[in-house]
């Protein structure tokens, strides 16, 4: 490839040209990988990418996910989202895509079909930093925990899955924080409370303004993410229709360190108690998801 790269910021994300998104070849495909690693989040601007173009674009990466809860476009095809502002399709909570199940997504690769003169902007965040900038005795404390997320926003609470709270990169080996707004519910070796003000203090600390980019979309931009180290939302600040069009990437099992303590185990009756005691058939739904 002849590419043009230039960088957003100094958290994450690079503006890419050179390359028509329609046409890739295999040494295209390894290429754009080696960007996400160094760059985590990479946009195509000027790009014409019909359906059956950005599906085989997802296929040059691997297999690609059939999203269980969410629209595709009439007509199909089943592999691809498409999601209108006017339709309530407006990601406008900080998440890191389908960490309900127990693979999520490695990659997600996002089509501007339609967007507003201004507004509407998505950001990303960069999850090593969250990780890496912690103290060394936080760092420590999260290596020994695991946490439960749901599809609750999608109105199918019961499907769970149990990851760790900071991942390890298949690629790079680099730990990053794992554990998102929209979907992750509890650490599970901490009590309902403490779990409660853990996770109220990391999905603030994990999207603050020095870990992130904002990108401002024009028709026909195509982003391409790492969903396993990003988090995103968009900006819900615009009057008008917002189309885009997604496809994923199937994803990998989250690995990191192992538990270092059992699941918290409730010591006294009453409200607090019975939010704890939920812990046990949350983890076994889990656990039957992953089988």
């Amino acid at each position: 490839m002849s590419l043009t790269v230039r960088p957003l910021s100094r958290a994450l994300g690079a503006e890419v040209t050179g390359i028509d998104l329609a046409t890739v070849t295999d040494a295209d495909a390894a290429g754009i990988r080696e960007l996400l690693l160094e760059h985590l989040v990479c946009f195509f601007p000027g790009q014409q990418l019909d359906r059956d173009a950005h599906v085989a674009l997802g296929r040059a990466f691997s297999e690609l996910e059939v999203n269980p809860n969410l629209p595709s476009p009439e007509g199909g095809p089943r592999e691809m989202v498409e999601l209108r502002a006017s339709q309530g399709g407006i990601a406008d909570e900080w998440h890191t895509d389908v960490t309900f199940l127990p693979s999520p997504s490695v990659m997600s690769i996002m089509h501007m079909v339609q967007c507003p003169d201004l507004g509407g902007d998505t950001m990303w965040s960069n999850q090593y930093h969250a990780y890496e900038e912690l103290s060394p005795a936080l760092q420590e404390l999260l290596l020994g925990c695991t946490a439960l997320h749901d599809a609750e926003p999608h109105g199918k609470p019961d499907m769970k899955a149990h990851h760790p709270v900071v991942r390890v990169h298949p690629e790079t080996g680099r730990r990053s924080l794992f554990v998102n707004t929209q979907f992750t519910r509890r650490i599970v070796e901490l009590s309902h409370a403490e779990s409660e003000a853990l996770l109220g203090f990391l999905k603030g600390w994990s999207t603050q303004d020095r870990f992130c980019v904002r990108y401002a979309w024009t028709p026909g931009t195509v982003a391409i993410w790492d969903n396993r180290v990003t988090q995103h939302h968009v900006v819900n600040d615009f009057e008008g229709e917002r189309i885009i069009q997604r496809v994923t990437v199937l994803g990998d099992l989250p690995t990191g360190e192992p538990a270092r303590w059992e699941p918290y185990a409730p010591t006294r009756r009453g409200s607090v108690a019975r939010h704890d005691t939920l812990l046990a058939r949350d983890l076994r739904l889990a656990a039957a998801a992953a089988d």
